[in-house]
Formats: C-alpha cells, structure tokens, sequence
C-alpha cells in the first residue's frame, strides 16, 4: 500500500513538473521562463495542475502516445499506444496476430507472445469502450468494447482503438503492427 501511494505521488509530481514545462515552452512571454521555479515553490501549483490534467486524460491517455496500425478482421482502424513502461513493452513485439474472445460481453481477450512488463505503471484508470489494456495477473491483452469495471491495479490501459464499439465486440482476429 505505501509503495502504490508512493508511486501516485510520484506520477502525480512529475505530471505537474511536464505540464510546467509545456506551459513555459508554449509562453511567447519572458517572465513566463521564471514561472516554473516560482510556482514549483509555491503550494499554489499543484491546485491548478489537476484541472489541465483531469481535462486531457480519457483512460488512454498518458504522455506521448504512438501511433500503431491495427487491422481488426481485415479492417484497418486507427490507434495509439501510450507512454506506460507496459505500452512499449507491448511495442517491442510488433508484429503480430492474435485470435480474439469473448469475456463477460464487455472485451475481446487473446495472450501476447509473451507477459510484459508491470513495472512502473502508471495509476489504474477504470477503462472505456475502445482501450486496449493487459490484465497482468492472466497476462493477456484486452479490447474493451463497453466501458470496464473501475480502475484496477492488475489492469494496465495500453493505448486507444479508434473503432465502433460493433467492430470491436464481433472482432476474431487483430493483428497489431508499428505504424510506418
């Protein structure tokens, strides 16, 4: 338990520091280059920081996403992987195919080739329609077509499907490539 609410502080703390730097790198202005020591010193930092951050996260989201092409039954549908230790470890073995079932009528399951890694992951977020996770204890990827239960440790959300929820639920084979 200290070592989960350890690593929320510490994503929390350097979600504020990246979203520090982004506003100075956007600022035209030169007083705005000082801000960040300024505001990381002050106790005023942290409150406007969740506001930019809970407006972009969706479940999927973290911080730099990859493109990825992904064909679901022979159609080809958009999708990103994102930044998590879990996503490029999954990167790591593209390409491949994978046969897809059912499981409990909300997500499409198959194994990877292999069990990827956990360390590092970012705090569980409960997932949505379209966001391909690893359920770490089986070891297998998931394609949500329904929005899942609430957010789980053991449940790593990888990235987004850009797909309709009928594309997703009837889906037999996916196969997952780098996007060139």
């Amino acid at each position: 338990m200290t070592t989960s609410t350890l690593r929320r502080a510490l994503t929390t703390t350097a979600t504020v520091g990246v979203l520090l730097l982004a506003a100075t790198a956007c600022s035209d202005d030169s007083s705005a280059e000082q801000t960040p020591t300024t505001a990381s010193a002050s106790s005023s930092a942290p409150a406007s920081a969740p506001a930019s951050a809970s407006a972009s996260p969706t479940g999927s989201d973290r911080s730099t996403p990859m493109d990825i092409r992904v064909t679901i039954d022979g159609q080809e549908v958009e999708a990103t992987l994102n930044d998590s230790p879990a996503a490029r470890d999954l990167a790591s073995l593209l390409p491949f195919t994978l046969d897809l079932k059912d499981f409990h009528g909300t997500e499409r399951i198959a194994d990877p080739p292999r069990k990827l890694t956990t360390e590092n992951a970012p705090e569980p977020l409960a997932p949505k329609a379209g966001d391909l996770a690893y359920f770490a204890p089986w070891g297998n990827l998931a394609i949500f077509h329904k929005d899942g239960p609430s957010a789980s440790e053991d449940l790593l959300v990888l990235g987004h499907i850009d797909a309709d929820a009928d594309v997703l639920s009837g889906a037999d084979r996916i196969t997952i490539e780098a996007a060139s």
